[in-house]
């Protein structure tokens, strides 16, 4: 079988291919993807390839891909030598080269040349791009030919498949406008679907109010957004005694989703006035990928089914961290994304740094009878396990994933930013770690001070400093609720360079004041 029609097979069967037909299938698609588009027109991949003595006709096999070096985050940043390094990652055809390939010359001859020309310039040019936000690494950009947007939208049908949208929803995007792959997958998802689609801006642009104005409007069965925001402002519509009867699914991607967030949004769901069991569908995606993958929905008192991916999009694999080894069907591992199908910028066995207890699995979904690829467990990020000095004779190793789990399942908060600072905001003295939470109860400070406080130290061994509880407003203003990307949960306000610390702020502080509980000495 040609790649031409094993890549067709995957995108009209993509989820009713068994594991066998899917590995066939795309070993075709890699190979001559690797043959005839990444290697001739991508520089980084051509001297990545050429350096280790590596040739397409060498990686014909799931198991032949293990034989190309990783690529990473830091390959794409640009260095004092190389500022314009993101560009060797784009596929750049010159006239020359497509004159020379004998499908373009056959399409000429019976097309014309100007309307293969019209062709290939829909399918290298860019035209677009997303760009990660830049938080943990400067900001990268990956750029989108039509093609690649034609793809966006491909990833986008299978996302609104998986989820469950209906012909005749109303949905709400709620992500910020911005060049980030959130936003644009809403939409083009919506778009190619068929499906309304209402994109607010989020916070920052119409506000809460007016995000609220616009939900009593156009009254939607799905909200798109990140769980923060969304919580924030079913929160303020409750507060306003608001009703949503037809609210009954919420797609969340952009940050984690632990159980307890879910649960805390179907409640304020069913207090909105929902006349059914809100689903919650997580999404999992990243800038390189160009895609986001959904979460089948699941039953309150169910077990997730996993993320469905696109095998006609993109391979993934799942290796050992530290060796970076690939591991068998269900084991823990690194999150390791190949695209089958890209044009503008390119990932080859890109590591994302994110890591997944479940694994990989393929087979028959729980809940919806897919079959196919699956990313199933919690996905964290390697680089959230940090050694903090908390102690004046050792360090404490503090998994910053385990921290957010805790937190979120906790039912008697809501919002919550961790702030870590220096004793005395001294350069060289100890760290000292500072929960800031919202009291969602009326249960007394004190009380609830003790009860975190333990909670933390048996499930992460680390007592926080202290634990300051602030009104719903001045949590969402720590947060930056609606003005940042994305909101701020863990803020760490250390001196830096000879920087002196950002100013404290006092507890009691402004109207919407806190009581602070110091905890002890960690």
């Amino acid at each position: 079988m040609n790649a031409t029609r094993a890549l067709r097979r995957l995108q009209t069967r993509w989820d009713r291919l068994e594991r066998g037909d899917i590995r066939r299938l795309q070993e075709v698609v890699l190979h001559d993807y690797l043959r005839r588009q990444v290697l001739p027109y991508a520089a980084y991949y051509r001297e990545l390839f050429q350096s280790h003595g590596l040739r397409a006709e060498h990686v014909r096999t799931h198991e032949d891909l293990s034989r190309v070096p990783f690529t990473s985050k830091l390959d794409l940043l640009p260095t004092p030598e190389r500022p314009e390094r993101a560009l060797d990652f784009i596929l750049l055809p010159g006239e020359q080269a497509l004159a020379r390939r004998w499908d373009v010359v056959r399409r000429a001859a019976w097309r014309g040349r100007a309307a293969v020309r019209a062709e290939l310039t829909a399918e290298y040019r860019p035209i677009f791009l997303t760009s990660t936000t830049g938080r943990s690494a400067a900001p990268v950009a990956f750029l989108y030919t039509q093609h690649d947007l034609a793809n966006l939208a491909r990833s986008g049908r299978h996302l609104m498949t998986v989820s469950g949208a209906r012909p005749d929803d109303r949905l709400l995007n709620l992500f910020p406008y911005a060049p980030h792959l959130a936003f644009w997958q809403a939409h083009y998802a919506a778009e190619a679907h068929g499906v309304f689609l209402l994109s607010t801006g989020g916070g920052k642009v119409m506000g809460t109010e007016g995000n609220l104005r616009v939900m009593s409007k156009i009254k939607p069965r799905g909200i798109i957004g990140m769980p923060t925001f969304v919580y924030h402002l079913l929160s303020e519509a409750r507060e306003e005694g608001r009703q949503f009867p037809d609210l009954g699914v919420l797609v969340l991607g952009g940050e984690k989703l632990p159980p307890g967030m879910r649960r805390k949004l179907r409640e304020l769901a069913r207090e909105l006035g929902s006349r059914a069991d809100t689903t919650i569908v997580a999404t999992y995606g990243f800038t390189e990928s160009k895609m986001a993958w959904g979460e089948c929905p699941y039953p309150d008192d169910g077990t997730s089914g996993g993320y469905h991916l696109y095998p006609d999009l993109g391979v993934v694999e799942i290796v050992d961290p530290r060796t970076g080894v690939p591991v068998g069907d269900g084991e823990p591992g690194e999150i390791v994304f190949t695209a089958l199908d890209a044009r503008g910028s390119v990932a080859i066995r890109y590591r994302t740094g994110d890591v997944i207890d479940g694994g990989l699995v393929y087979g028959s979904c729980p809940h919806c009878g897919r079959v196919g690829p699956r990313l199933v467990g919690n996905i964290g990020r390697q680089s959230e396990v940090r050694e903090l000095r908390l102690d004046k004779i050792k360090g404490t190793l503090v998994d910053f994933n385990e921290l957010e789990h805790v937190l979120d399942d906790a039912p008697a908060i809501g919002a919550w930013q961790l702030e870590i600072r220096k004793v005395h905001d001294d350069p060289l003295e100890l760290d000292e770690l500072i929960l800031h939470v919202e009291n969602r109860t009326r249960r007394a400070h004190g009380t609830l001070e003790k009860e975190l406080s333990d909670t933390l130290m048996a499930h992460t061994e680390l007592r926080p400093n202290a634990i300051e509880f602030h009104s719903a407003r001045e949590m969402r203003r720590r947060q930056g609720v609606g003005v940042e990307i994305k909101e701020r949960r863990l803020v760490d306000n250390r001196p830096r360079d000879g920087q002196p610390a950002p100013p404290r702020e006092a507890p009691g502080n402004g109207a919407h004041g806190a009581h602070r509980a110091r905890t002890g000495e960690s």
